[in-house]
């Protein structure tokens, strides 16, 4: 179950997590808490599901740790424009997402 289906779920009354065994709760999991910061550092994410964003970071050091270092990334990069990349750097870039998304979507 995607983070998405999880969030609806939850939002819809009903338990976050399906597989027996498994915790009846809203937390967040680390790896949710990654997918989702991006909407939280662009305030894109709903009161509920930043709350729950937020409980975790108070528990979570590692969290908190990535947290900062995406914001630091943003900080150093962030004036980075499509234009200003050489089309091989920009190849490059295009070449190690789609590696990592395929990775991540097996």
């Amino acid at each position: 179950m995607t983070w998405k289906d999880r969030l609806g779920r939850i939002a819809r009354g009903q338990p976050g997590h399906v597989a027996r065994g498994e915790p009846d709760s809203a937390e967040l999991t680390c790896q949710e808490l990654v997918e989702l910061v991006t909407d939280y550092l662009e305030g894109a994410l709903s009161s509920d599901d930043r709350h729950r964003f937020e409980a975790h970071l108070d528990g979570c050091g590692g969290c908190r740790a990535y947290l900062e270092q995406m914001r630091g990334t943003i900080l150093a990069v962030g004036g980075v424009a499509g234009a200003d990349l050489d089309p091989a750097m920009s190849e490059r870039l295009m070449d190690a997402f789609r590696d990592w998304r395929s990775r991540r979507d097996v």
